[in-house]
């Protein structure tokens, strides 16, 4: 499994190279996008053609060759093999027949995309793409509101507009979001905002073009707070930092204004004084 570029066809490891120029059967998704890595670094191989239409077919021919000992690399068009791809079939039945798989890791529009965002990267779920089909993916769409992390999805640029629409209306407006387009390319885009903000820019004529990943903020949990409350985490807060930086942490916390926040101490430290 060889990852290969995203888009600039500088991103790839020199190990990845000198397995394509070595391995005795080269298989990727469409011979015509692969045929531009290959010539850009001199590669004289042949690929296969192996996608979703002729995975039985092609898998079949590809596993009796590795069990009469050729060696065979799995690119996909771009990216991470089997990330959203063919490929998962292959592997499976090459593990049961005791073939040795081999992880060649490079770029992966997923992880490209989450680390440029500013969203929280300690755990994320990655939904592929969404359905094409409105209500398959209101109902994808509806599971992940309960997922309390960043979620990321690809999305084609022809359904963008309906996908944004219902992820403002499922998931909500207010969640920090980002679309990336064209990652690593010239025109590469990274679009950070809220999910209505990106509705705004993205919703109306679509003239959006290349390969989008969404990647969205979990939602902000409001704590729902009487007065007494509020006023006890104003307290604790104030024996340990500034009016400004309580009133900045205390609005974390409650989901509150910070500024209706920073009156309430005035208010409490008057009533001390």
């Amino acid at each position: 499994m060889v990852a290969t570029p995203i888009g600039n066809l500088a991103d790839i490891t020199l190990r990845a190279l000198n397995i394509l120029k070595n391995v005795d059967i080269l298989a990727c998704e469409d011979t015509r996008v692969s045929r531009i890595l290959l010539k850009h670094y001199d590669i004289h191989k042949k690929p296969i053609s192996y996608h979703d239409h002729n995975a039985l077919q092609i898998g079949a021919r590809l596993l009796k060759a590795l069990e009469s000992g050729k060696s065979i690399a799995l690119i996909s068009d771009a990216g991470t093999p089997l990330i959203s791809d063919p490929g998962f079939q292959l592997v499976e039945s090459a593990r049961q027949a005791n073939i040795r798989v081999i992880p060649i890791p490079g770029p992966s529009s997923v992880l490209t995309a989450l680390i440029a965002t500013g969203l929280p990267t300690d755990s994320f779920y990655f939904g592929g793409f969404l359905p094409s089909r409105q209500k398959a993916r209101r109902r994808k769409l509806e599971i992940s509101k309960n997922i309390n992390t960043t979620l990321i999805f690809y999305e084609s640029p022809y359904r963008l507009a309906e996908s944004l629409a219902d992820m403002v209306d499922i998931l909500g407006g207010d969640r920090p979001s980002a679309l990336c387009r064209e990652l690593t390319k010239k025109f590469e885009t990274i679009h950070t905002e809220t999910l209505a903000a990106l509705f705004s820019a993205y919703g109306g004529e679509n003239r959006t073009r290349g390969e989008i990943v969404l990647v969205i903020g979990s939602e902000k949990k409001k704590v729902l707070l009487n007065t007494e409350n509020t006023d006890h985490i104003l307290y604790d807060l104030l024996l340990k930092m500034p009016s400004a930086q309580a009133a900045k942490k205390a609005s974390r916390i409650t989901g509150l204004a910070k500024k209706n926040l920073y009156a309430r101490i005035i208010e409490l430290k008057a009533q001390q004084s």
